[in-house]
């Protein structure tokens, strides 16, 4: 008996051991269980924008220092004399926090106690640690085609859901077509699939599909929200930029599949990439599609500052899903983002040559094939230290200082704030300019006087002359070459002007662009050669380009985020809460992009993986694509999301399309999106994923669509942007004049991704379907559902023309006939016979109260372009 009654007893202190021990190893979870407390009820008291009493709990350091008051509101493992805790429990309302408002929850005091007593341990948030390999799941599974299944398989039976059958191979065919290329797949691309809807035949008909040239268009125009590309400046005079050849380089770069490393490296540091192709200084436009104001009587410095604010806002929404923009003004709010980190990040952009010029410079010129042969013979004609500075400079126009850049008027200005404008008698400086080994200068200038002297004085007006220049008339802005007096060192310029021909002393005599300092070309070069290219009128792409050292800027702290309260001096950096910066990186765009593909980043790999995802399933795994931070939504599957990151990395080597073709051959992505009441009720948005996505067109799909359903679209890829049918009264240009001028014949049918996009009318059509202005950059675009959106696809008279020209496909063909083939054009499958009867009678109707067929047929035909089968992907 004794030995029994002991060995119970020693079971039971082991259970109560044990129990004791699973309690004290239960700890307070800082992420999951103290971070939302703190953001939701503390933070914006205690935080990166107020230090109330001088306590941040932003930050780990700030949270555990002396207050002011000489205590401590955390004290890690001793939460009774936490000042933090005892203001929490206060009774005394003045004392008790969060002042005047209501006081936690007993619940939540009890997480923060627990927290601090188990010693206050901070924690790093999900999307700030490095991505790491993933098990997949073992899981029994007859429906499994891949690996992406398993994790959303178990994530739906824990939830209590079943996985819903394949969909029929029409809407399959559809589906997946609209993904990959944005429109229906024509009969050449999915007839094998349809005729023998096999494993084999489907993934052949994907690959079809990601080898389609069409591929490009559809995943640029995800890529243009991003990038805010327009056809235009933007702000109020939204004059024209030619700038669509960084449109064709995106639909190129998704055709070959570019891996996504080079993919951004190239729109983020292209010229800085040794001996860089045209190409590549072509893809550095996307961060020339910032906005410059192009206002008279704007402050140029103002919007020079804007738009390097906007790239790094750009860089971090598009490529790292993190609102970095409140940084200008204070510390972030919610996630470990110092002010000044702010600033050392824009020391990378803010060293860029352009500075709001109306001319868009810096540009890469663009040379005929004749051209290029001849670049590259007067390449050949010139001595080895002399030739990449010369072709640079015909390529490029730089290194060149803006006339804007010019001070100190008298009987001068700039005119329309943009050029160097002077009057008779005129006066204006260039200050600190380096004239060691520059003996000629090279400038624009437009002037219609035939007389006059233009000189330039050496540090005062009547300092040593170092040149003379007699105009002639110009037809615009043309380019000149001077000598220049031999001098040495860094000096003031000070420009003159006169001439007997100017009677009105307010008339402007000659205006200036841009100025190029340099050494004389050499003597066994073409000059004429030299001559003729620099001054061939050619069109040009804005692009991006650092200053030469002399011209290097300073980068301080803006204090509250003002660019005129300047604060103490940063170099370029990042913050290393994300990842260490390699020693061996330059301090440039360059070396930052090399960073942004470290394996060690945590948000590149997820941010561009949760991208595509959304574009397929219509959410992301992180529903909040634009912020991963702590106040972002938490992932749906953190597994799945690292499985495909980790892949995406180091399997597929940065291969977007790998990427898209695992996820368009998942079971998951293959199933039905018909719902049941009780899926409907289980998971109202299908966010477990047991059923296919079904979501409405965006807004090039809507249109792209209709041109291919109705057999007008015009395949011609690549281009000047078109202007196909819009109602007059949409733009109001007071500046320039500028009207829209639709194209006649084929061009208007060509897909949306080429539609002309001004910032302040864009086409109207593509916006009541959601598209955004593009003024910056959107993550996301938001599907709503209004009348406009049927109006449009009803009324609008592109899809009146459409319909129109798709009847007459089948003139005189029987209309219940006609109607049956159009409904087969514009599903991809057989109609029930409820459906054809609905839309014969409502011919019929038509047909009695317009007294014509043909009338009555179209309208039919819009009809089926507006039903929601149409307008849906399901």
């Amino acid at each position: 008996m004794i030995k029994k009654a002991s060995l119970w007893l020693m079971l039971l202190g082991g259970a109560l051991w044990g129990a004791a021990a699973c309690h004290s190893t239960k700890t307070v979870d800082y992420n999951a269980d103290v971070k939302p407390i703190l953001n939701n009820k503390c933070i914006s008291c205690h935080g990166g924008v107020k230090k109330q009493g001088g306590f941040s709990l932003l930050f780990e350091d700030e949270a555990k220092a002396k207050l002011k008051s000489g205590k401590y509101g955390i004290i890690p493992g001793d939460a009774d004399n936490s000042e933090m805790i005892i203001r929490l429990t206060a009774h005394d309302e003045e004392e008790r926090m969060p002042y005047k408002e209501e006081p936690l929850s007993e619940q939540e005091i009890k997480i923060l106690k627990d927290w601090i007593d188990e010693g206050a341990e901070w924690g790093t948030h999900w999307a700030y640690k490095p991505v790491e390999q993933q098990v997949v799941p073992e899981l029994k599974s007859s429906w499994a085609k891949n690996a992406i299944d398993y994790f959303i398989q178990q994530k739906a039976e824990e939830n209590g859901l079943q996985m819903s059958a394949q969909a029929e191979p029409e809407v399959l065919a559809r589906r997946v077509a609209l993904d990959l290329i944005g429109f229906p797949a024509p009969d050449s691309l999915k007839a094998a699939y349809l005729q023998n809807p096999t494993e084999k035949t489907y993934q052949e008909y994907v690959d079809k599909l990601l080898n389609s040239p069409h591929f490009g268009e559809k995943w640029t125009s995800m890529w243009l929200d991003l990038a805010r590309y327009a056809d235009t400046k933007g702000y109020e005079r939204d004059g024209n930029r030619n700038i669509w050849r960084y449109r064709d380089w995106l639909i190129r770069a998704f055709n070959k599949d570019m891996p996504y490393d080079e993919f951004v490296t190239e729109q983020l540091a292209g010229d800085l990439l040794p001996s860089p192709s045209e190409e590549q200084y072509i893809a550095t436009a996307y961060h020339r599609n910032s906005m410059t104001n192009d206002e008279g009587g704007t402050d140029n410095e103002e919007f020079r500052v804007a738009a390097v604010l906007d790239r790094v806002n750009t860089t971090w929404e598009t490529l790292m899903g993190t609102s970095f923009a409140c940084v200008q003004c204070h510390s972030h709010p919610y996630d470990p983002f110092r002010h000044e980190d702010y600033y050392k990040f824009m020391g990378y952009f803010n060293n860029s040559r352009d500075n709001d010029t109306y001319a868009d410079y810096p540009v890469i010129r663009h040379f005929d094939d004749l051209q290029k042969q001849q670049l590259a013979e007067l390449s050949n004609s010139l001595p080895k230290e002399d030739k990449d500075r010369i072709v640079h400079f015909i390529k490029t126009l730089q290194p060149a200082i803006n006339s804007l850049e010019t001070d100190q008027f008298t009987n001068a200005e700039l005119n329309d704030t943009k050029w160097l404008a002077m009057r008779n008698h005129g006066q204006a400086r260039m200050k600190q300019v380096n004239l060691t080994d520059k003996n000629s200068l090279v400038f624009s200038f437009r002037t219609g006087l035939s007389t006059g002297n233009w000189q330039i004085h050496m540090d005062s007006s009547r300092g040593p002359v170092l040149a003379n220049f007699r105009p002639h008339p110009t037809k615009g802005w043309e380019i000149a070459e001077i000598p220049l007096k031999a001098t040495a060192g860094t000096h003031d310029l000070i420009f003159t002007f006169q001439s007997p021909e100017l009677k009105n002393p307010e008339a402007n005599g000659i205006s200036f662009d841009w100025f190029h300092f340099t050494k004389s070309f050499p003597t066994s070069g073409n000059k004429q050669l030299y001559t003729q290219l620099l001054k061939a009128e050619v069109e040009q792409t804005p692009i991006m380009l650092d200053n030469v050292p002399e011209w290097s800027r300073e980068t301080r702290v803006f204090e509250r985020g003002s660019w005129l309260s300047l604060g103490e001096e940063v170099q370029p950096g990042v913050p290393v809460v994300l990842a260490a910066y390699d020693k061996d990186w330059s301090a440039d765009r360059l070396g930052m992009a090399k960073w942004m593909f470290s394996p060690k980043h945590p948000l590149t790999s997820r941010v561009i993986v949760n991208r595509i995802w959304e574009q397929f399933f219509g959410i992301g795994i992180v529903e909040t694509l634009e912020d991963f931070g702590s106040q972002g939504a938490l992932p749906s599957h953190p597994q799945l999301l690292d499985f495909l990151s980790y892949q995406l990395m180091n399997d597929y080597q940065w291969s977007l399309k790998k990427l898209m073709r695992e996820i368009a051959l998942s079971a998951t992505y293959r199933q039905s999106s018909v719902i049941s009441e009780e899926q409907l009720q289980a998971d109202k948005f299908n966010k477990w994923l047991a059923r296919g996505p079904r979501i409405r067109l965006n807004a090039e799909q809507v249109r792209d669509q209709a041109l291919m359903i109705t057999g007008v679209l015009n395949p011609t890829m690549y281009g000047e942007p078109v202007m196909p049918y819009q109602p007059e009264g949409v733009w109001l240009s007071p500046y320039n004049g500028k009207k829209w001028v639709q194209d006649s014949s084929r061009q208007q049918y060509r897909r949306a991704v080429y539609v002309f996009w001004k910032r302040t009318a864009a086409y109207p059509s593509l916006l009541n379907f959601d598209a955004v202005g593009r003024e910056v950059c959107t993550s996301r675009r938001i599907n709503t559902n209004t009348p406009i959106q049927a109006l449009t696809t009803l009324n609008d008279l592109t899809y009146v023309d459409m319909a129109t020209k798709w009847v007459e496909k089948y003139q005189g063909m029987d209309e219940k006939k006609a109607i049956d083939m159009m409904f087969k054009d514009a599903t991809g499958r057989v109609p029930s016979q409820g459906k054809i009867q609905a839309l014969f009678t409502l011919y019929q109707k038509a047909e009695q109260k317009q007294k014509s067929k043909k009338a009555a047929l179209i309208l039919v035909a819009n009809a089926i372009l507006n039903l929601d089968e149409i307008i849906m992907k399901s």
